[in-house]
């Protein structure tokens, strides 16, 4: 849940903002410039598009393979071995069975947060632009700015995010942040239909050293976004455990 993301992108600022976007009820949406195989099917092994500068576009519609906003260290070898502080280790063993879903910023219609928002079980949308590029989250209709006017680019994007609230949890199972906490993204498009981020938390407010884990998504070919919003009428609150 940021304060005020001050984001830098490859040296650069970044402003991440959050608001509401349009919801479009459009499920089949043919798509221009997408490489077809002989049957006429998305061939996602094609090279990644390339920008007018010869950078990757990281441009379309994503979905995480793995509904990382539940477990962010879900592809670690011992997720329980994060460089837990004694306290936000033990924070986080007793959120982890659910009794505090409650405490949850999502489960009160609150921002989910980065970098949590990648990894929600809802599919996301990147529009690149030489100047501009927006990330449009199809969960709580949620968005971030990334300006890109002018400012050093890495050949890999990466997103430097600092000015956090310390009230978010990493995931669902309570991985705890503090205001110390600085978020890194570098996003890969090793072909057409594949985007790699690795994420690396950096919190010596609750962690002894930084740790690093890599989101997979997917392509979304002729699709785009549906609404899910989570401001009104929300039912679901006095269901579950924790809170007073």
């Amino acid at each position: 849940m940021p304060r005020t993301l001050r984001s830098l992108l490859a040296g650069g600022l970044v402003a991440v903002v959050g608001s509401a976007a349009n919801a479009q009820w459009w499920l089949d949406v043919p798509q221009g410039n997408v490489p077809r195989t002989a049957s006429g099917e998305p061939d996602l092994t094609a090279p990644a598009p390339r920008a007018a500068d010869g950078r990757p576009d990281l441009s379309g519609v994503w979905e995480p393979i793995k509904t990382y906003s539940r477990d962010l260290a879900a592809d670690l070898v011992s997720p329980r071995e994060i460089p837990y502080q004694p306290w936000a280790g033990a924070l986080a063993l007793d959120r982890a069975d659910g009794s505090q879903s409650r405490d949850d910023p999502p489960a009160q219609c609150l921002p989910q947060g980065v970098p949590r928002l990648g990894g929600a079980p809802a599919p996301w949308k990147i529009v690149q632009t030489p100047v501009l590029t927006v990330i449009v989250y199809e969960a709580f209709s949620l968005w971030r700015q990334v300006f890109t006017d002018g400012r050093r680019l890495a050949e890999d994007v990466v997103v430097d995010t600092r000015g956090f609230n310390g009230k978010s949890w990493l995931d669902q199972v309570g991985n705890p942040s503090t205001e110390d906490l600085h978020v890194v993204e570098r996003y890969r498009r090793p072909d057409f239909g594949h985007l790699e981020i690795e994420i690396t938390i950096d919190d010596p407010g609750a962690y002894t050293a930084s740790w690093t884990v890599i989101e997979r998504a997917n392509l979304l070919v002729d699709t785009d976004l549906l609404e899910f919003a989570c401001n009104e009428n929300n039912r679901d609150l006095q269901h579950l455990p924790g809170g007073n």
